[in-house]
């Protein structure tokens, strides 16, 4: 009762004080409650609040170190990472403001980054659905699932611009494209954060990785980044600024160096734009160890300098390597730092805490019975499954060989992910358990009660082993359809996960080929959290689905979609290279002073590959067709102050309802820049019945015509556009209009 009373007292104290600072007239203000309790922290429990240490697993549950339990007790650690689970949360937030003197509570953090205990798509997947209304319902639904295990932090979205599928952490993030990956990266802080952080089903969003950790070179994870000014404003910089404008509460430092500075010392990118002319006003955290790792970089000489640097730079928090702990008290003493940008620091996290409503009740995450009641329940369940299958892309259907026949009598299903649980789930699977995946077999067997289904694996994954390809041979003789489900495991992408080759790995690609060769009707069936090279697989077979990894509900969703119960909507995030020579390779190219001509060697091109995409970007096949008509433009020129109203008919010529994601696409015909040769503006995704003509409308203003000008102002330039649309980036109708601008 005593700690209570006492916690209570402090509280009420801090309540008092900030009502005596009103700001604007407004009494709760978090900058005014941040304000009272700092003028009531020591210099070791301002540093305290910077610090986040991990928690660990082993086979007796999670645990923390002893020398963090003692640290926490006396408020020296203000978050904790890789901490679930309704009583562990709270006994460790306990902990905390049973304790330290100031009873300030802890933020628990963790990568839900694709669902919690429910598994969704891949993030890329989920990308590939075009469909931003399935992608908030995603993260929502994650959110609640984390908050009913006492988290209140997650470290996503990752906003990272990918055009190099080598790089093993493009599955994380929505692909190539500033405009589609900003609107994926609104959706995701939505659902995420709600509209009221306080809620105790929603949690605290956390920017990933700041900034351009996707053009890591080489595609090797955290390797250096070197790109010009404009680039990184035009293309990298833009979904990390969409999601901060969406609301989104912390940021996290990239591991990578941008132009010889490493991310996490990097004034440049965590001051002057995040927060001087982004107008940031959370906090920052380091990604894992990555201060201690200047050291490597060859920046700092050791540890101390290390922490000096990066909190100069504008870093808050510092995630596991203790370097603010061990000696940001000494640098202050030493004026190496000064106190007041200690200050700043722990009056942006406190706030986080404040607006997570931890103030007014730490363990407001910490309930047992939301845990038993919300996790993995038939509700979710069922949204994994829809949006599983609406994140799917037909890539191709050659003699219309989708979708099967429900009464078929025989069905092979083979290769080394049709069975396998661990994969349906891919990386960064969180608190997710693989063996309440479903698989394809099963999720087959389920499809079909009445049908034989033969299972043969065919070969591992990634091995020379070709034992099992006459099983998988006889498997397919003997059935009347086969269905092969190749691709990566899942620990071949995300983190730490960069490829070379792009091809199939093993020799999935000599089997599929042997089993071909039965002469029966093979489908193939993709899980891979990457674009592949798979041009011999577009070469011999007729009908591939791209599924990346689908998540929990993984087999249903893809026998939703082979069977025709769900009609596959959704394209491409990322091109799909011919070859890893064409690396990298992405729809919104420039034209160069020789584009490529096939008649003229000293042209830009390749001797030995063409350069068109085996995929482009914003392709996907339905099992019905559309057809794109009439697109007119209320007039042919606008100025600053006009709105390009932009009509277009598109009608489904087919026999099935589908949904068809409408895009638009736009060319600056002349620039002071070299312009790319086309650049998405707008997309949406519409359901249409057979027959039916629908009429899209999309508007264009000055503003969307904006981009870097030769002198790197921001603004837009007069002259001739052309406007595109159609269902992909290649397959388009034009028609242009002027921009007039004064003088």
């Amino acid at each position: 009762m005593k700690t209570i009373s006492l916690y209570l007292l402090v509280l009420s104290l801090l309540i008092v004080i900030s009502c005596k600072n009103v700001v604007n007239g407004t009494c709760s203000d978090f900058d005014n409650k941040t304000d009272s309790i700092l003028a009531l922290m020591t210099l070791e429990e301002k540093i305290g609040q910077l610090s986040l240490f991990t928690s660990e697993m082993d086979q007796t549950g999670p645990f923390i170190k002893r020398e963090y339990e003692e640290e926490i007790k006396q408020g020296k650690v203000g978050a904790i990472f890789n901490a679930y689970g309704a009583d562990y949360t709270r006994r460790l937030q306990e902990m905390a403001v049973n304790n330290s003197r100031l009873k300030i509570p802890l933020l628990f953090g963790y990568d839900v980054i694709h669902g919690h205990q429910t598994i969704f798509p891949v993030s890329l997947g989920e990308a590939a659905s075009w469909d931003m209304e399935a992608i908030e319902r995603s993260a929502r639904i994650a959110a609640s699932e984390a908050s009913a295990q006492g988290l209140n932090w997650t470290f996503a979205p990752m906003c990272d611009i990918a055009r190099d599928p080598r790089w093993g952490r493009i599955s994380e993030g929505a692909g190539e494209d500033p405009f589609l990956g900003s609107a994926v990266a609104r959706a995701r802080v939505r659902g995420f954060q709600g509209d009221d952080l306080s809620s105790t089903n929603t949690i605290a969003a956390c920017v990933k990785h700041f900034a351009a950790y996707g053009a890591a070179l080489a595609g090797r994870d955290y390797n250096s980044v070197d790109m010009s000014e404009r680039v990184l404003r035009e293309c990298y910089l833009v979904p990390y600024k969409a999601a901060i404008d969406e609301g989104a509460v912390t940021v996290m430092s990239s591991f990578n160096d941008i132009n010889g500075i490493p991310a996490t010392m990097n004034r440049y990118i965590l001051t002057d734009i995040l927060r001087d002319e982004w107008h940031f006003s959370g906090f920052v955290v380091s990604d894992y160890t990555s201060v201690t790792e200047l050291i490597q970089h060859g920046t700092v000489p050791d540890t101390a300098a290390a922490a000096a640097f990066s909190v100069n730079a504008g870093l808050d928090m510092d995630m596991q390597s203790a370097a603010f702990s061990d000696y940001l008290e000494i640098l202050v003493q030493k004026k190496k730092v000064d106190e007041k940008t200690i200050d700043e620091a722990v009056k942006r996290i406190l706030k986080v805490k404040y607006m997570l409503g931890l103030f007014d009740d730490p363990f407001r995450y910490c309930s047992r019975e939301r845990e038993e009641k919300e996790l993995l329940s038939d509700e979710n369940r069922a949204a994994a499954r829809d949006i599983a299958a609406r994140s799917m892309v037909l890539l191709k259907n050659q003699g219309s060989v989708l979708p099967l026949d429900k009464m078929i009598k025989s069905i092979a299903v083979i290769g080394p992910l049709a069975d396998s649980k661990r994969d349906m789930i891919g990386s960064w699977s969180a608190a997710g358990d693989f063996n309440k995946a479903v698989t394809v077999v099963e999720g087959i067997r389920a499809k079909c009660p009445s049908a034989r289904i033969i299972y043969a694996k065919g070969c591992n994954i990634d091995d020379t082993d070709q034992s099992k390809i006459k099983e998988a041979v006889a498997a397919s003789r003997n059935t009347d359809l086969t269905i092969l489900v190749l691709g990566e495991a899942a620990n071949m992408t995300g983190e730490a996960a960069s490829r070379a080759s792009l091809d199939l790995p093993g020799i999935q690609q000599y089997m599929a080929e042997e089993v071909l060769k039965t002469g029966k009707p093979v489908v193939v069936v993709l899980m891979n959290g990457r674009p592949l090279t798979i041009t011999r697989l577009n070469d011999y077979f007729p009908a591939i689905i791209e599924a990346w990894y689908p998540g929990t509900e993984a087999g249903n969703a893809v026998a939703d979609v082979l069977f025709g119960d769900y009609n596959p909507s959704g394209k491409l995030p990322v091109t799909f290279p011919r070859s890893v020579g064409q690396i990298p390779i992405f729809y919104s190219e420039k034209n160069t002073g020789r584009p490529s001509d096939p008649d003229n060697k000293y042209t830009s091109k390749y001797l030995d590959e063409s350069n068109d995409p085996l995929y482009a970007f914003g392709y996907g096949l339905s099992y019905t067709t559309f057809s794109y008509s009439n697109l007119t433009l209320n007039r042919n020129e606008i100025d600053a102050n006009d709105t390009l109203i932009v009509r277009v008919t598109v009608k489904n010529t087919g026999k099935r309802k589908g949904e068809e994601v409408v895009q638009l696409y736009i060319h600056d015909r002349v620039a002071s820049v070299t312009p790319p040769l086309k650049l998405l503006k707008g997309f949406v995704k519409t359901e249409i019945e057979p027959g039916e003509e629908k009429e899209i409308v999309f508007k264009l203003t000055a503003e969307d015509l904006k981009f870097y000008r030769g002198d790197m102002s921001y603004g837009c330039e007069p002259g001739r556009y052309d406007l595109l649309i159609g269902g992909n980036s290649v397959d388009l109708i034009s028609s242009e209009f002027s921009l007039v601008l004064p003088l």
